[in-house]
């Protein structure tokens, strides 16, 4: 049976009418889209809800001072995951104890997270450098240096040290040390004005060197000189620097040239007092011992004088003797670092007319 086109007119128009009799046409497209956002907010709560659940967030607490054993047990308590991801040296906590942690403590974490653990390895010992014969100035950057604190500075007379350079220190060099450590330094004030230098030569040897340390004069190379079959007895000194009555200061010293006597021909003898200070090498950690090697060169071939392992500013001390012209190299790891000449042969040995050739 046909529609009645009335009818059908009528439908289709009641429906329009209905909704725009209750929700205006210009509010249509506001509510569908309040209705998405709804959805989305709703399907993103449900999802952060699923993966991090309301009310699940652990706060952490500070684990810094714990034994590692007790935070450990604290982070496992809190369902986290410890993990010990450094050690450092520290000076304010013993060995085993936290110092730091990550994330830091008030922070919010999900359960299972892990929480990273540094420890104390306790104070760092570390050598006492050798401040021996450095100025003042430079032992005080030294120790600064060495994280170390100068606590007392006692001034002493000293006729060997120059004024204003250390004389002795405690703790002694090379002892093993905490960072931060306190340390006494006894520094030279000086010691006479001047010294008056006596005449040496025309005595024997041994007769100067008791007459030097009387008279608290330091002396310095020893030249033992082959004068040939005219020359002084053994053991004469013919020579002196600074002469006989000369002024110096009390750390200065006096050099002696003394006969081998008449029956020695050959090259000139040395006997030098040696000081030799191990460098500090750059990219080379601090308080790591350094190989050094201390090799002469003089008329009787090549030598070494030291080799074994030594700290940066660690300070050597020799007496050493050598023969024609010599020369002392200080190698470091295998490096050339110092070449010092300690004596120069010179053309003629003799004074008189009997001659020997030049040293090689």
């Amino acid at each position: 049976m046909p529609a009645d086109p009335v009818t059908e007119k009528h439908g289709r128009q009641s429906r329009p009418n209905l909704i725009e009799r209750y929700i205006p046409q210009d509010w249509v497209f506001p509510i569908v889209l309040a209705v998405f956002v709804g959805v989305v907010v709703w399907f993103s709560h449900a999802i952060v809800s699923f993966v991090i659940p309301t009310g699940t967030l652990v706060r952490l607490p500070s684990f810094v001072g714990q034994t590692l054993p007790d935070a450990e047990a604290e982070v496992v308590r809190l369902g986290l995951k410890p993990a010990v991801t450094a050690a450092s040296a520290n000076k304010h906590y013993q060995k085993g104890v936290v110092v730091d942690q990550q994330p830091d403590a008030g922070v919010e974490v999900r359960p299972g997270r892990q929480v990273s653990l540094v420890i104390s390895t306790g104070m760092q010992a570390e050598l006492m450098p050798d401040l021996r014969f450095q100025g003042l100035r430079q032992a005080r950057l030294d120790l600064s240096d060495a994280h170390l604190q100068l606590v007392q500075t006692v001034f002493a007379r000293s006729d060997d040290v120059p004024a204003n350079h250390v004389i002795a220190q405690h703790p002694v060099p090379l002892s093993r040390v905490a960072d931060g450590a306190p340390v006494t330094l006894t520094v030279s004030s000086g010691g006479a004005a001047q010294l008056r230098v006596p005449a040496f030569v025309g005595l024997d040897v041994d007769e100067a060197r008791a007459l030097a340390a009387r008279d608290h004069i330091k002396l310095g190379q020893i030249v033992w000189t082959p004068f040939g079959t005219a020359g002084p007895p053994h053991g004469a000194v013919v020579r002196q620097k600074p002469a006989g009555g000369a002024r110096i200061a009390p750390y200065d010293d006096v050099s002696l040239q003394v006969s081998a006597g008449p029956n020695e021909s050959g090259y000139i003898i040395r006997q030098v007092q040696v000081l030799a200070s191990v460098p500090v090498i750059e990219n080379v950690r601090p308080g790591k011992a350094l190989r050094v090697v201390l090799r002469v060169s003089d008329a009787t071939g090549r030598y070494d004088l030291y080799d074994a392992f030594a700290q940066p500013g660690q300070k050597l001390e020799f007496t050493l003797t050598t023969v024609g012209t010599s020369v002392l190299d200080m190698y470091v790891n295998h490096t050339l670092v110092g070449e010092t000449r300690l004596g120069r042969e010179p053309a003629h040995v003799y004074q008189g007319a009997v001659r020997v050739k030049k040293a090689t």
